[in-house]
């Protein structure tokens, strides 16, 4: 038998605080995955909205590239791509949400330096170039927004699973462990009531 479940009160004390601990726990772990999961909605309409402005943005980079192609050439469009130099302005910092770590993606659009000349190229190169930066800009914002909604859907289902223990086991548990021993400790009670009645009554007919 545990130690734990013997019909004491010191045993009924530590087993009534556990379910209380238990309870505070279920409600913090509901409160966080509430929070948690408040994130992700907002975070799924921010990624389907960004989705929808790369998608435009790809289709007018591309249209501007077939124009770019024509007016100025493929290998001269070639040319002027193979100047463009590694792009390293891409900054991750991290926040955190309820213990979950959150990437941040800062981008700096101002660190790209023309790489071609505007005398010999036509402006179907400068709105290319634009075009394209803009995509990356947005699946830069759309990486993150996307990371981030994978580690709170993580998180929450971690959470989840934690809330689920503590309300169909660890609670059912200690609230049955509380009243095994609340009744075992009353039949006691009852029993040394009897026991004392049935000695008075003996005292009272001796005299």
């Amino acid at each position: 038998m545990d130690p734990r479940e013997f019909p004491t009160k010191g045993n009924l004390i530590l087993a009534k605080n556990s379910l209380v601990l238990a309870h505070q726990g279920y409600d913090l772990m509901d409160k966080k995955r509430n929070i948690l999961l408040k994130e992700l909605m907002g975070l799924i309409d921010q990624a389907k909205e960004i989705q929808d402005k790369i998608d435009s943005t790809f289709t007018k980079a591309y249209q501007s590239l077939q124009r770019a192609n024509i007016e100025n050439g493929i290998s001269k469009v070639q040319e002027i791509a193979f100047t463009v130099p590694i792009d390293d302005n891409i900054q991750i910092q991290l926040r955190s949400i309820m213990g979950t770590e959150i990437p941040h993606v800062k981008y700096d659009m101002r660190k790209n330096e023309m790489t071609y000349s505007f005398g010999t190229t036509h402006e179907s190169i400068d709105m290319t170039r634009a075009a394209f930066r803009d995509v990356k800009k947005l699946t830069a914002e759309l990486s993150m927004v996307e990371n981030a909604a994978y580690r709170l859907a993580t998180n929450i289902k971690k959470t989840q699973k934690r809330a689920n223990a503590l309300k169909n086991i660890t609670i059912p548990m200690y609230s049955s462990l509380v009243r095994n021993i609340n009744n075992a400790l009353e039949e006691k009670e009852r029993e040394e009531f009897t026991r004392l009645k049935v000695i008075k009554k003996m005292h009272g007919s001796g005299r």
